[in-house]
């Protein structure tokens, strides 16, 4: 058994950062993830004004209820969407003029919705190109709260966003949202609002936050789910066995679910409170899947469906389209490039499997999880390569050394 030790989440580290950095106290953070995103959201908060320090097992923010310290800041995002979309709503907490930039890829992913909720609160944003998009600025001087509605069918961290500003408001939030996808992240968000001394709950689709604050903790992060995802295909495609400790029953992360897909094209799962094996047993069935709620997972999955023994069909994927790059389109090019026969639909993919796939050059699109997702397809189809492996730093900036010593465990 190859037991693969899987860095912290992104999705929880980023909001632990932002719950940290507006608890009143010092926060411990143990086993962040260490990547692109993180540092991005990190030098963020060191830019409003909160102090961080940095270890390679834990980090140390030194966290204050009165919004940022600084009365102005220039906040550049890289290429994290939860640093843009998260720290806008801790800037407008605060008493001054904050700016929000980003890499041209970050640019053209959309903040509307976000940002008519905050001006709904009565917070002044203001576009600085095209309306919805980065670059902006916001003019803060404290948020009053009250009821809103927000259109979250193109991505559940606007609702995260919102959920976590909630406790910071002077009277808190009731808000009603349409359309909401990727639910369990969602869910991810109430858990740690809850570790960290908040009032949330939800009726519907309707989420109450009370006002009060947060309260320092110590607090440790899970190891990532959707990275788990390529090494957990990796084990059904080759028939070996893989083990991932810290992801178990009872994990926040609903992208763990991917492990019960596995299981249903034919791989072995065994779950236990501490860590989740997956064994591949020579079989991949093909499946008709919804993966609206695990939709980070998708490309992991078109990436092997070439080799399951009827069609992959993959549901309800829509918000993949907007994420670092059109994934659907993405993947569904790359796998043409290997010889694969594709089609797709507004929120769907079809991957109709046939010849064995060829060797290609992968178009990652600057996109971690295309890079990281066609690696798997690399095992059983010698000869790809990556156009931009680098892209991997943005979560996983290992990956590739890790994924080589996989493959010498394995001979392959």
């Amino acid at each position: 058994m190859t037991s693969v030790p899987i860095p912290g989440s992104k999705s929880l580290t980023a909001r632990a950062l932002f719950l940290a950095a507006a608890a009143e106290g010092t926060t411990i953070l143990r086993r962040p993830l260490l990547a692109d995103d993180t540092e991005a959201f990190a030098e963020g908060l060191e830019r409003l004004g909160y102090p961080v320090e940095r270890g390679p097992e834990h980090w140390r923010i030194t966290g204050r209820r009165g919004g940022p310290a600084a009365g102005s800041a220039d906040i550049y995002c890289r290429d994290g969407a939860t640093v843009a979309r998260f720290l806008p709503g801790l800037a407008a907490t605060g008493r001054g003029t904050y700016r929000f930039d980003a890499s041209e890829q970050l640019r053209r992913r959309p903040l509307g919705p976000l940002t008519e909720a905050l001006r709904q609160l009565g917070v002044s944003v203001r576009h600085q190109g095209a309306e919805g998009h980065l670059p902006m600025e916001l003019v803060a001087d404290g948020v009053k709260g009250g009821e809103i509605v927000l259109d979250a069918g193109l991505s559940s961290q606007y609702l995260t966003a919102l959920l976590l500003l909630g406790p910071l408001t002077a009277e808190g939030l009731r808000i009603t949202v349409t359309g909401l996808v990727s639910v369990p992240y969602v869910e991810i968000t109430m858990a740690m609002m809850r570790s960290f001394g908040a009032e949330v709950t939800r009726d519907g689709d309707v989420f109450t936050v009370a006002p009060g604050g947060y309260r320092a903790t110590e607090y440790a992060i899970e190891p990532d789910a959707s990275t788990a995802s390529y090494f957990f295909a990796a084990a059904a495609l080759t028939g070996r066995e893989i083990t991932v400790p810290g992801l178990g029953r009872g994990a926040l992360q609903g992208d763990l679910r991917f492990a019960e897909v596995l299981g249903e094209m034919g791989a072995r799962i065994r779950m236990t409170d501490d860590d989740t094996t997956v064994t591949g047993t020579g079989v991949l069935r093909g499946i008709t899947v919804n993966m609206r709620d695990i939709s980070d997972t998708m490309p992991t999955l078109a990436a092997i469906a070439p080799f399951a023994s009827g069609p992959v069909r993959i549901e309800d994927v829509y918000n993949t389209r907007i994420k670092e790059c059109d994934r659907l389109e993405a993947a569904a090019g790359n796998l043409r490039r290997l010889g694969v026969e594709v089609a797709t639909g507004r929120d769907w993919i079809e991957i109709r499997p046939g010849a064995a796939p060829v060797a290609a050059e992968i178009a990652c699109h600057r996109d971690h999880r295309m890079a990281m997702s066609f690696s798997v397809t690399g095992l059983r189809t010698p000869g790809i390569t990556l156009d931009d492996p680098g892209c991997v730093k943005k979560t996983f900036p290992q990956f590739h050394q890790v994924f080589r010593e996989l493959r010498t465990a394995w001979r392959l």
